[in-house]
């Protein structure tokens, strides 16, 4: 199931009309045309296009920056330099080139390294007819890398098959997945996508999950990958049918997010007041216990009252970041400027805090789970980590409780968002040489 999160936005009119009527899961529309009022490289690079400069919630890639910590390491030269993000996609878009040309100028940000590779000699599979879907979904995923990562190279990599639900599409994944390692692409890979669990409840899903499974703990244990996962836009549920046409009633995750060998990243809402940032939880972040795997080391770190809701499950997610559409950043996809979100934004933000911290170790950390658990336990939690306790992910559309956010790690935001100044130095420190 796709992870992305589109809307278009154009005035605070419309802003209201669509906060009445639209759910989490709304997505970028047919037809609609916004052209910004301003030349690209004309605006301030403090401040959103004039065509949706009137949202008070709009984000700039400095306003990420700032936020999450980046801002003070950007100054001192470390922008990913050196660093390669992997992005995987079905269908990527036909008007990347374009739109990235546009984001930079407006925002005086270096021409993108963007590689773009689609390896697989397989036939198009396109069910629901979800193209231009994807294609927004590829261009937010870069805008959001490189404007916190702008010296990075990203390397989008392509299936002509769409990954929807159960196993559909996940071969494919996953032969893009192996391409990478054995190309020697990069370290870091960024999935916005994910698919229900309670679509792989068959043997063939079993299997296929097993398969991923032995993939992602050899790549992350033996050969230095780091893996990101959007947890996905449903709050504590997703969806029962391989169609995603009905959300489930009951508590559930997605893969690959729960997956013990990818970190996995939830959603909060992130407003900008005066230069001080507010956050709390989205209330579509994923989040929840996985039912096939079980809670990993790293999860025993935290708190005993913390570990009782686990029952001896994978807890998702381990971290969050903006995903509220309502407050993110400016994207300019297919001609048009927009706010954009779901986790599907999420997931890029830690890769590309990954790449800064990549460059700064100058080596790959590779799997960083155990690390952030230990700063969680430490004393350096309050200073490496914005932790989210307001909010929660229920599901009033399919009548389904969700949790609650709170001091310390919760099934929406994990263990919070990041201070990347404090928390990348603390990485480096946890994670030995050739560990």
């Amino acid at each position: 199931m796709k992870r992305t999160t589109l809307r278009l936005f154009f005035s605070l009119f419309s802003m209201i009309l669509l906060l009445a009527a639209c759910s989490p899961q709304s997505v970028l529309g047919d037809g609609v045309q916004s052209t910004p009022t301003a030349a690209p490289g004309t605006a301030s690079t403090d401040a959103c296009p004039a065509s949706i400069g009137q949202l008070p919630t709009c984000l700039t890639p400095t306003a990420m920056r700032k936020a999450y910590g980046i801002q003070s390491l950007y100054d001192k030269g470390y922008t990913g330099k050196g660093q390669t993000v992997i992005d995987i996609v079905s269908f990527g878009s036909p008007t990347i080139q374009q739109d990235m040309k546009v984001f930079d100028q407006t925002f005086n940000l270096p021409p993108v390294n963007l590689q773009i590779i689609a390896p697989l000699n397989v036939p198009e599979y396109d069910p629901h007819h979800d193209k231009s879907g994807w294609a927004g979904e590829t261009t937010l995923d870069v805008q959001i890398i490189h404007a916190l990562a702008p010296d990075a190279k990203i390397v989008l990599l392509v299936s002509p098959v769409a990954e929807t639900e159960g196993t559909i599409g996940l071969p494919e994944f996953r032969q893009l997945e192996q391409y990478t390692i054995d190309h020697k692409l990069g370290n870091i890979v960024s999935h916005s996508w994910g698919a229900s669990e309670l679509t792989f409840k068959d043997a063939k899903g079993q299997a296929e999950l097993n398969v991923w499974n032995q993939l992602l703990e050899k790549a992350t244990t033996q050969q230095g990958m780091t893996y990101f996962s959007s947890s996905g836009d449903n709050g504590a549920t997703d969806y029962s049918d391989l169609n995603a046409t009905k959300l489930a009633n009951v508590q559930t995750t997605s893969f690959a997010a729960s997956s013990p060998w990818v970190t996995s990243v939830g959603g909060t809402n992130l407003v900008e007041n005066h230069g001080a940032f507010k956050e709390v939880a989205w209330n579509g972040s994923g989040g929840g216990f996985s039912q096939f795997f079980s809670i990993p080391d790293y999860q025993k770190l935290l708190p005993a009252a913390a570990q009782e809701q686990f029952k001896n499950r994978r807890g998702v997610p381990d971290v969050s970041a903006v995903a509220d559409p309502f407050t993110g950043m400016a994207v300019y996809i297919g001609g048009n400027w927009t706010q954009a979100g779901g986790t599907s934004a999420s997931s890029p933000v830690w890769a590309a805090i990954m790449a800064i911290a990549d460059q700064m170790a100058g080596r790959p950390l590779g799997f960083i789970n155990p690390a952030l658990y230990k700063i969680a336990a430490s004393n350096s939690y309050s200073h490496a980590f914005r932790d989210i306790t307001q909010g929660n992910n229920n599901n009033p559309s399919a009548k389904v409780k969700g949790f609650q956010a709170a001091a310390g790690w919760d099934a929406v935001t994990g263990l919070g968002a990041p201070n990347a100044q404090v928390l990348i130095p603390a990485l480096i420190k946890e994670i030995p040489k050739n560990s």
